[in-house]
C-alpha cells in the first residue's frame, strides 16, 4: 500500500494562463489556483488532502525552465475586489503571433477557501478561440467544474467534473464531450460482480476508432489469489491488421497479431506470451479460413 501526497511549503501567486507558452486546448487545463490543497488539512500527524488530481505533478513541473521565444507583453488590471482583467500580446518569428484577452470573476460564497480562487474565467484570442471555465462550491468538500473550449469558432471540448475532497484523499467523476442527442459521451463500460467466491471488476474504454483498452481485476476467496490485467487493441485498417496486447500482475506479457491475407478469405494469426516469473515462452502460429 502507498500514499500519494502533494504538498507545497510556500504557495506562490499563479499567473495562469500567462506562461511563456500559450495554454493548450485541453479539457484538463485548469487554473492553478483551483487546485490548491484545501484549508481543512489535518495537523495531527496524518496525511493531509493531496489536492486536486490535476495538481499532483505541478510542484515538479515548476522546477523545469520554460523556453522563452519572441517578445511578450502582459498587462494585468484589477478592476474590483471580485473582477480582474488581463491583456497578452505575443510577437514571434517561430509560431503565429497572437493577442489574448482574459477575465476572471472571483469567488464570494461561504465555501470559498481561497480569496483569489475564480468562479468564472473567460479567455479569447485573436484567432477566435474561446476558453471558458466555471467553478461552483456545492458544499465545503464538494465542488463542480464546467469547461467549454472552442478553436476558431468550432466547439472542441465541453467537460463537466464533480470533485469530493476528504481529509486525506480526493475523488472525482468527469464526463467529457457528452452528446445527449446522439446518445454518446465517454465510450466506456465499467462492471463489478461480487459474491462469496470473490470479486470481478472490469473497465473498457474506446479511445478512438483504432485504439481500445481494458483493465480487469479478479479476486478469489477460494484460491486466495488476486490478478490485475491490462489489455489493448490497435486496428490498422490500411494494412488489414489487428494487434492485441496484454500484461498482468503475474508478470505475463503477451501479444497476438492478426493479418488478413487479401484477396484470399484467410487470416494469419501469430502470437507470443512470456511468463517472466516462471521463465516460460509460448509461441503460436495459425490460419483462419472463412
Amino acid at each position: 500500500m502507498g500514499s500519494v501526497l502533494a504538498l507545497s511549503s510556500g504557495p506562490r501567486h499563479q499567473t495562469w494562463p500567462f506562461s511563456t507558452d500559450p495554454p493548450p486546448f485541453r479539457w484538463d487545463a485548469h487554473p492553478a489556483h483551483w487546485d490548491n490543497p484545501p484549508r481543512w488539512e489535518k495537523r495531527d500527524g496524518r496525511l493531509p488532502n493531496p489536492g486536486s488530481f490535476h495538481s499532483l505533478h505541478r510542484s515538479c513541473k515548476e522546477v523545469f525552465p520554460q523556453q522563452i521565444e519572441g517578445v511578450k507583453l502582459i498587462v494585468n488590471k484589477t478592476l474590483s475586489s471580485f473582477f480582474k482583467a488581463s491583456h497578452t500580446l505575443h510577437l514571434s518569428a517561430v509560431c503565429p503571433s497572437y493577442y489574448r484577452f482574459h477575465v476572471e470573476h472571483l469567488q464570494s460564497d461561504d465555501y470559498s477557501k481561497d480569496k483569489d480562487a475564480p468562479a468564472l474565467i473567460g479567455e479569447i484570442d485573436s484567432s477566435g478561440s474561446l476558453n471558458a471555465h466555471s467553478l461552483l462550491h456545492l458544499t465545503e468538500r464538494v465542488r463542480s467544474k464546467a469547461v467549454f473550449q472552442t478553436q476558431q469558432a468550432q466547439f472542441v471540448t465541453w467537460q463537466f467534473e464533480t470533485e469530493y475532497r476528504g481529509n486525506d484523499f480526493t475523488a472525482a467523476v468527469t464526463v467529457a464531450n457528452p452528446d445527449i442527442l446522439r446518445e454518446s459521451g465517454p465510450n466506456w463500460v465499467a462492471t463489478l460482480n461480487a459474491g462469496k467466491g470473490g470479486a470481478h471488476a472490469s473497465y473498457y474504454h474506446r479511445a478512438n476508432k483504432q485504439i481500445q483498452v481494458g483493465v480487469e481485476f479478479e479476486a478469489s476467496t477460494r484460491t486466495q489469489e488476486t490478478t490485475a490485467s491490462f489489455g489493448y487493441q490497435m486496428e490498422l485498417p490500411e494494412a488489414n491488421m489487428i494487434f492485441r496486447g496484454m500484461v498482468n500482475s503475474r508478470c505475463i506479457i503477451g501479444g497476438v497479431l492478426e493479418k488478413r491475407l487479401s484477396p484470399l478469405p484467410a487470416t494469419l494469426i501469430m502470437g507470443a506470451f512470456v511468463n517472466h516469473r516462471g521463465d516460460k515462452l509460448q509461441v503460436g502460429l495459425g490460419v483462419n479460413v472463412g
